[in-house]
């Protein structure tokens, strides 16, 4: 470029722009090598990236918790990477996230939501995705108070044992008519969660129903599937907009049509459940149900918040407890010495009685294999993200306000430091713990803190129960060694990618 062609004032604006620049970028890279903090604790390790996109292109995989648990092999514990325009704090340490979810919770009780998940809660409609304010408190009260709470356990009891009776009538049924055939364990037994779930929220199952704002009839299944698996789906669903805050004013259509028309579909089925069972209660019948209370002692809830509240023990009961009494039969039916044991052990304590919720305290491998299952195969591998909204102080380093916080409960479980051969599932770690089967914060599959899942007990109750059942009237055995190795997960949970085919016997 010849300069003499460039007018003056040109020139020294150009000039001017390089050396901001140059002095800008000289700062930035000094800055990024001698961080100083007002509480002189150095930043948190940086896992590398590429400008712009930082660390997007190495979490192609909708299984972010495989690569964060690889990372901290490399990086530690606690470390942080660049998604697009923000900055995430990965942590994959047991006291580590204890310390963010305990000691360092009012400054990281913050809800960050994506965009998927923003619509599907009706923006944090939810106690398990709403930020930790007033209303997270009322709707948390509500919900233990007439569904999860322990004195409401003990209501809903009688729920949980026709579910329990189902079960077993569903697996007799299905060996007397198929022997030696392969049951799909979670055709049967997650249709039977949601039963539960019905019958605990709406104070009765539902066969089909008629939905005005479709304009159709929908049979059970299809219930399901609009209240259950779409949502769960539409979960992980990725805007690349999360990732880009600043071009979220571009429009991404086929992403936005798919979340959309799950919430409006599941709006309208909830919509005509909630209404039907309006009428059920004018008319004058009254259940044990969570519609119930709502109705008669939540009268302050608007119908966006009705609706969400109720909607929300329907796909938590239906969908965790599932997973993990999927993977705990899967790992009985691949170690045919540890189900003996736990025969054995249910025979010497229940005889020829079914097992009850009475003898769990009696039952010390059943809640080992309870707890290692969640250890191994924990439904929920990261806790819903965390935003910092003030400074603070993470593992001896320094988080400023406007990070992610990502919980790596997969890699918590998975740490060396605490666990023995962690890849392995060996319930005999638990027994020599001599964990409780009330304990249920050791691998911190429900969360901790303020924040701890709601739903803890209950999901202990019906798994360990149904678990017990299982093994108790049935021998369970997989077909091949295809079977045996068949550990690929799908979805928001983890969700075995496949369903357990198993073939099952009568105990005689």
């Amino acid at each position: 470029m010849d300069m003499q062609a460039i007018p003056v004032g040109t020139a020294i604006a150009i000039v001017s722009t390089a050396v901001a620049i140059s002095v800008g970028l000289f700062f930035w890279f000094f800055r990024r090598g001698h961080v100083s903090h007002p509480n002189h604790l150095p930043p948190v390790p940086e896992v590398p990236g590429v400008p712009v996109l930082g660390n997007l292109l190495q979490l192609k995989e909708k299984k972010p918790y495989m690569t964060f648990t690889k990372w901290a092999e490399t990086y530690g514990p606690i470390y942080s990477i660049r998604t697009g325009a923000t900055s995430m704090v990965v942590i994959s340490s047991n006291a580590i996230a204890k310390e963010a979810l305990v000691t360092r919770f009012s400054s990281i009780s913050t809800r960050k939501l994506s965009k998927a998940l923003e619509v599907l809660t009706a923006n944090k409609t939810m106690v398990a995705m709403s930020d930790y304010n007033d209303y997270h408190k009322t709707v948390k009260r509500h919900i233990l108070t007439a569904v999860l709470g322990p004195n409401t356990q003990k209501k809903h009891r009688v729920h949980r044992d026709i579910m329990m009776e189902n079960l077993s009538k569903e697996l007799h049924t299905f060996v007397q008519n198929s022997p030696q055939q392969e049951v799909n364990l979670r055709k049967i037994f997650q249709s039977e969660l949601f039963g539960l779930a019905m019958r605990q929220t709406m104070g009765k199952d539902v066969e089909s129903i008629y939905v005005e704002d479709l304009g159709t009839t929908m049979n059970r299944d299809e219930i399901f599937q609009v209240l259950v698996v779409d949502p769960m789906m539409g979960a992980i669903e990725v805007d690349w907009r999360d990732f880009f805050p600043y071009l979220k004013w571009v429009p991404n259509r086929k992403f936005e049509n798919t979340i959309q028309q799950m919430y409006t579909r599941r709006e309208a089925v909830m919509k005509a459940l909630i209404q039907e069972h309006r009428k059920r209660i004018a008319s004058g019948e009254n259940l044990n149900s969570y519609i119930d209370y709502l109705l008669s002692e939540a009268q302050t809830l608007t119908e966006k918040q009705l609706l969400m509240s109720l909607w929300e023990p329907i796909i938590e009961s239906s969908d965790t407890t599932m997973v993990t009494t999927e993977w705990a039969m899967y790992e009985l039916a691949k170690n045919p010495k540890i189900q003996d044991h736990l025969y054995r052990e249910i025979q010497r304590v229940c005889g020829s009685d079914k097992i009850t919720e009475e003898n769990l305290g009696q039952l010390p491998y059943l809640s080992a294999i309870f707890h290692e299952t969640l250890r191994r195969h924990g439904p929920v591998p990261i806790i819903p993200l965390r935003y910092v909204h003030e400074d603070t102080e993470l593992g001896g380093y320094h988080v400023p306000a406007g990070t992610e916080i990502a919980v790596n409960i997969y890699g918590c479980n998975m740490e060396k430091a605490v666990w023995e051969n962690p890849e392995e599932w060996n319930p005999e770690r638990f027994v020599a713990e001599g964990v409780q089967s009330l304990d249920l914060q050791r691998t911190m599959a429900f969360g901790g803190g303020k924040r701890v899942c709601a739903g803890s007990l209950q999901a202990m109750l019906t798994a360990c129960i149904g678990i017990g059942r299982m093994v108790q009237e049935f021998e369970w055995k997989l077909k091949d060694e295809a079977a045996q190795e068949d550990v690929n997960t799908l979805g928001l949970t983890t969700q075995k990618l496949h369903p357990l085919l198993a073939i099952i016997s009568p105990r005689k």
